[in-house]
């Protein structure tokens, strides 16, 4: 690893100008690092006089490569012989660091929610702390690193190009079938999770759900290996009160933030008062409309069929909306939940693959849209009177980019429409 008396010396070819990128200019700026180009396919405009004007001789001399995380290497045959020089926006902030202790959170589900839990938890119990990564602020965005803690969310696609990261705490949530067109494999996709791990000394922390114990042992790693406390945890589940924590969705992100707070001697009682006041996500099983039995839930950020389980799970007598564009390799197995669906109703440009595998085991109408979704299903509670508290769901199963930019904005038109037709119930 390289030191900051060297880091001034070094050169950089910032590759890919979205968030991540631009806030290492923005960077690179602060520290007066002078040393560098930038590159990017479609942003032609940005820091013209920055722009290399001879991609591959920089490719070549620069020292390192600070690549956007969604560009993919299987993808990009340019780049795949710079491998060794590749690194991220978070390895400059394990080079920089020096006060700081990091928590980096990583999985397939459940991380975003996870380190707002973490945040949460320690600013309950005034510690001081600071959020960023994937989670949407750039780590080196943050302010200071001065905090006592930083809490970095880390995608699969941030870990397979870093090189330096190196966490005082590791939380590897869990791992499914998902993003394997940019990986090539599930191998490859647990490796790049696993990285977390790997410069990791024997003062660190690593909490890893129990089934990857094998995966973690096989490589040697130093840290001290844990595994969440999940049943200790639900022993004091019902003490919370928060009804966002106590549906099953949030269990095993909850498990991980409650054996945290073991390691930072943070007590039970006060780890029960602090989660009282979490107020959840947006568009995470985000009840966020009432109205006599009905319950809305807008769990938009559900893009696999994993994520839409624990909704499934938690909730009873649902009138669910699915589809959009799906995982290559995702299967609905509605063995342990169609008891709890009355109907499901298909949106986006993929429906046959969803109605294949829906088809014969539950009910369903395919509605194309939201619009349509949300107005047939006010039209079919009216109808039912057989049932009692009735779930009205959004959780897709899919990715947005169909029909909207994200989901972010697939979530707010469903909770525009639901607030806008939800006075025709009777």
């Amino acid at each position: 690893m390289f030191q900051n008396p060297k880091f001034k010396e070094l050169s950089f070819l910032i590759y890919g100008l979205g968030l991540s990128g631009r806030s290492v200019v923005k960077f690179f700026k602060k520290k007066k690092i002078n040393k560098f180009e930038v590159w990017d396919d479609k942003e032609k405009k940005l820091f013209k006089n920055k722009r290399t004007k001879n991609l591959n001789k920089s490719l070549n001399q620069v020292d390192y490569i600070v690549l956007a995380p969604g560009i993919s290497l299987i993808k990009n045959k340019r780049l795949q012989k710079y491998k060794k020089k590749i690194i991220t926006d978070i390895d400059l902030f394990f080079i920089i660091n020096k006060t700081a202790k990091s928590i980096v959170v990583t999985g397939t589900n459940g991380k975003s929610t996870t380190c707002k839990l973490l945040a949460h938890l320690l600013k309950k119990n005034k510690i001081n702390c600071s959020l960023g990564g994937n989670i949407g602020i750039p780590i080196l965005d943050l302010k200071n690193f001065k905090k006592k803690y930083v809490i970095i969310e880390a995608s699969s696609f941030q870990l397979s190009h870093s090189k330096f990261i190196r966490p005082n705490y590791g939380l590897f949530l869990n791992l499914s079938h998902d993003h394997l067109d940019w990986h090539g494999n599930i191998n490859n996709y647990l490796n790049a999770k696993l990285k977390i791990f790997a410069l990791q000394n024997k003062d660190h922390y690593a909490i890893v759900n129990t089934k990857f114990k094998k995966n973690f042992s096989k490589r040697n790693f130093l840290s001290k290996f844990i595994s969440p406390k999940e049943k200790q945890y639900k022993k004091i589940k019902d003490k919370i009160k928060n009804s966002y924590l106590t549906s099953t969705i949030n269990d095993e992100n909850m498990s991980y933030v409650y054996t945290f707070s073991k390691l930072l001697g943070i007590n039970e009682k006060l780890f029960i008062s602090s989660m009282k006041s979490f107020k959840g996500l947006p568009h995470r099983f985000e009840i966020f409309l009432k109205k006599n039995k009905f319950f809305f839930i807008n769990d938009s950020k559900a893009t696999s069929f994993r994520s839409t389980q624990a909704a499934l799970h938690s909730l009873k007598n649902i009138y669910w909306i699915l589809g959009g564009l799906p995982k290559k390799e995702d299967k609905i197995n509605l063995s342990k939940y169609k008891k709890n669906i009355i109907k499901c109703y298909l949106i986006g440009r993929n429906i046959d693959f969803f109605k294949k595998q829906i088809k014969g085991k539950i009910a369903f109408s395919i509605t194309k849209n939201l619009s349509n979704s949300v107005l047939e299903i006010i039209k079919d509670c009216n109808l039912n009177k057989k049932y009692g508290v009735k779930s009205i769901l959004l959780s897709p199963a899919a990715a947005s980019f169909d029909q909207f930019s994200n989901f972010e904005e697939r979530g707010e038109e469903f909770k525009r429409l639901c607030k806008l037709y939800a006075n025709k119930l009777i």
